[in-house]
């Protein structure tokens, strides 16, 4: 069974960039889909963004569409997510995922890096 592991994580200013990066071993996950989901202090976890085995396919949250930028790289089996523009709001506990498809509900999940926006 693979693992995930999530770094990047970080304290940063409003408006600021952070990249996060999501490296997988013990298996490889380049015929899976992968994303980011994360959970602020006090509410559910909840969906970032997804990008398809090839890297063509992404999606995003509503909420961070035309800040953030999950991309991946199969050769080098890691994930990232591009933050830029960030806001206090974005603070949370953020967690790298893999499951069947784009559609599909997560099966693994990473131990997650804390990303703290400051105002």
């Amino acid at each position: 069974q693979g693992q995930l592991d999530e770094s990047g994580g970080g304290l940063v200013q409003a408006g600021g960039s952070l990249r996060l990066s999501c490296a997988t071993s013990g298996r490889t996950f380049s015929d899976y889909a992968m994303g980011w989901f994360r959970q602020a202090p006090g509410k559910e976890r909840e969906f970032v963004a997804a990008i398809g085995w090839r890297g063509g396919n992404t999606y995003y949250a509503d909420s961070v569409k035309g800040r953030f930028t999950i991309s991946r790289d199969n050769a080098k089996n890691i994930v990232y997510l591009q933050m830029n523009n960030l806001k206090p709001e974005d603070t949370a506990v953020y967690y790298c995922t893999v499951s069947r498809t784009v559609i599909d509900r997560p099966h693994t999940w990473g131990q997650g890096t804390q990303v703290t926006v400051s105002s």
